[in-house]
């Protein structure tokens, strides 16, 4: 049964559960589009701060940290349409969307040391793949999804494959491991696949001007908050009641940790965000190692089990959430109170600051990457600060040069390795010991859980079959086709929500294909056969 769609928005009450990009668009789409009253929705936050996986905090005593960035590209359709309502971080004048169009003019991602060894650049002009990794490549994207199952990568591609230049520039730049899902790794190529003659140089990926906290969710945060938009801190939602007909799914109470609760009346919604790539994260310090939370410390992937148990089409939760050592990985971020380290690196790769991206070091044991952002990347951040950020897809193995996985590292440690593969251990001596830099290790346990092997029906649909006034959000709601690990992914759940529940005469952006665009398919056999 298809669900009516909402006629009555003035009086509507909207929860949004979690403050992550999806749920703040749907607000924006609710206010805009929907029309209901700002002072009517409520976002429900376990913590203290808004953004979800968009973060950025800090200042120059405590060091800065971001847990990771989200990489954009021009045919964002959903997301560039967002941010175009929303006035910037600087300037009211300026929308988030057209600071975030000039500031990629001005500073244009052509990265020239992509891949290091033994701290050498590697010609990464030929991606390395034989004639039949190029055929696997080119079959994959003329299956079915469905066919795919819970394949893994590894199951598709021959071994050779994972020591080509292809996918360590893959595996970097998304994060996909080889065991990650072969279904996920099909959509990327099918909707990024006018990205792929440039991949080598990250030619066509976007940034925004300053982190993404700042640069979008405190705008977005500031936009709704002048609707009226409240936002209620602290505010963990344990579970939510159902009733459930022979066709319908209507919920009707919400449980809050505290033993509040909110009951649903007849025009009031429930917008879940469901699982999160950031739920239990750790900061370690200069001299102390994070620590590897999991579920007992989450509260989404809590929540999604509960529901998950009330409701098959409520998806499951399992196959993201169950196997934290596959999913996990460390992130780090340097705060330097001294340019060498920068200055250093714009002269051996060729890049000034915001113009390289990923420097991935392909003979680490951890599978190190960094990248050195515009600066400053925090409207906070001193003019004789420098930061950069960098990651480990294998936090379980012993460093090359630091005797301990990464997982048991310190900052001071993480540096210390990426002085060795960098060959740079006597240049940083004397601004390390001069306490000029201090670094903050991350341990994500959920980072990489949205690419785990998983069946369709795993996530639950936006809106599930019979739901009367509730949806699915974020990366782990189905949205077909695209790709998780974006914003995009994100906003387009919003627009599916609110579209698909309130009348507002508006259809959710559709997807930008270029995987039937002749142009972009010749440039991208031209590329991997290189």
């Amino acid at each position: 049964m298809k669900t009516a769609k909402n006629q009555t928005p003035e009086n509507a009450k909207i929860y949004l559960i979690g403050s992550g990009i999806a749920s703040l668009a749907s607000a924006v789409y609710l206010v805009k589009d929907a029309g209901v009253p700002g002072e009517n929705i409520h976002v429900l936050e376990k913590d203290n701060i808004p953004g979800g996986a968009c973060d950025g905090s800090g200042d120059e005593v405590k060091g800065f940290v971001v847990r990771g960035g989200r990489m954009h590209e021009m045919h964002y359709e959903c997301y560039w349409d967002l941010l175009s309502y929303i006035p910037s971080y600087d300037d009211p004048n300026i929308s988030v969307r057209d600071e975030s169009y000039d500031f990629n003019k001005r500073f244009v991602s052509n990265g020239q040391a992509r891949l290091l060894k033994d701290g050498k650049k590697i010609d990464v002009s030929s991606y390395g793949l034989s004639l039949s990794q190029q055929a696997d490549f080119l079959k994959l994207t003329y299956v079915s999804e469905k066919s795919l199952g819970n394949k893994r990568i590894e199951d598709w591609f021959d071994a050779d494959f994972f020591t080509t230049k292809f996918w360590y520039i893959w595996t970097s730049m998304f994060a996909f491991q080889k065991w990650s899902s072969l279904a996920e790794m099909r959509r990327y190529m099918k909707r990024f696949i006018h990205l792929v003659d440039g991949l080598y140089k990250l030619g066509g990926v976007m940034r925004t001007k300053y982190n993404q906290y700042h640069s979008d969710i405190v705008p977005l945060r500031r936009y709704l908050e002048d609707k009226g938009v409240q936002f209620d801190f602290g505010k963990e939602v344990v579970d939510i009641d159902f009733n459930f007909s022979s066709d319908l799914k209507t919920a009707t109470v919400i449980h809050l940790k505290n033993k509040e609760e909110i009951v649903l009346g007849e025009n009031d919604y429930v917008f879940i965000t469901n699982g999160s790539i950031t739920e239990s994260t750790d900061n370690g310090t200069w001299k102390k190692a994070p620590v590897l939370k999991g579920i007992s410390e989450s509260g989404s992937w809590k929540l999604w089990k509960k529901l998950a148990e009330k409701d098959k089409t409520f998806g499951n939760p399992s196959p993201f959430c169950d196997n934290i050592d596959l999913q996990k990985w460390y992130s780090f971020t340097a705060t330097m109170k001294d340019s060498t380290f920068l200055d250093y690196m714009e002269n051996f790769s060729g890049n000034v600051d915001g113009t390289g991206g990923l420097v991935t070091m392909t003979d680490s044991n951890w599978f190190m990457s960094i990248v050195i952002a515009r600066q400053p990347h925090f409207p906070n951040q001193p003019q004789d600060v420098k930061i950069f950020w960098g990651y480990g897809l294998y936090p379980d193995r012993k460093g090359n040069y630091v005797d301990k996985t990464m997982a048991e590292c310190t900052g001071e440690e993480i540096l210390e390795e990426l002085w060795y593969h960098l060959k740079v251990q006597e240049l940083m001596k004397p601004i390390v010991d001069a306490g000029k830099v201090n670094c903050i290790p991350v341990a994500m346990p959920f980072i990489d859980s949205l690419f785990m092997p998983r069946t369709i029906g795993d996530r639950p649909d936006v809106i599930v079959k019979g739901a009367t006034n509730f949806a699915f959000l974020g990366q782990f709601a189905e949205a077909p086709k695209d790709c998780v690990f974006t914003v995009e992914y994100s906003v387009r759940t919003a627009q599916m929500a609110v579209y698909g529940l309130f009348e507002t005469g508006k259809e959710v952006h559709p997807m930008y294909d270029s995987a039937h665009n002749p142009k972009y398919l010749i440039a991208a056999l031209k590329a991997i056969s290189r």
